[in-house]
């Protein structure tokens, strides 16, 4: 298979079928709104956003979408994700299910916190 790596996440979700790259690409908005200030790009072949570090990826498969890394959240964060198989650090989202947006916006949130307290912690060494 003579497939190029995709070079921005344009091209990444270019590379899929209309109905994936809709889905995809609403998952992209979703984390820019929670991230407005978070870098994209593409890292182990497949879209990244940066903000202090890797601040979450997501990549379409076969039979679901990913997104990771998964924070972990609060109790209810928590029981609300575990609708999705997460393994790994990995949600995982079903092609045939509807895309939970609130909670890839508060999963996104939650890694944003995370990466700053991470970022002060270094700072302060």
């Amino acid at each position: 298979m003579d497939q190029t790596t995709p070079q921005t996440i344009d091209e990444y979700i270019a590379g899929f079928s209309q109905d994936v790259q809709v889905k995809l690409e609403k998952i992209r908005m979703t984390i820019r709104n929670a991230a407005p200030e978070a870098g994209e790009t593409i890292k182990y072949q497949i879209p990244t956003f940066t903000l202090n570090g890797n601040l979450v990826s997501f990549a379409a498969y076969k039979k679901h979408i990913g997104v990771y890394p998964v924070p972990s959240g609060d109790a209810e964060f928590n029981q609300e994700l575990s609708a999705y198989k997460v393994e790994k650090s990995t949600m995982r989202i079903p092609m045939d299910k509807p895309i939970p947006f609130d909670l890839i916006s508060r999963l996104v949130k939650i890694r944003l916190q995370e990466n700053l307290e991470r970022a002060k912690a270094k700072g302060m060494k």
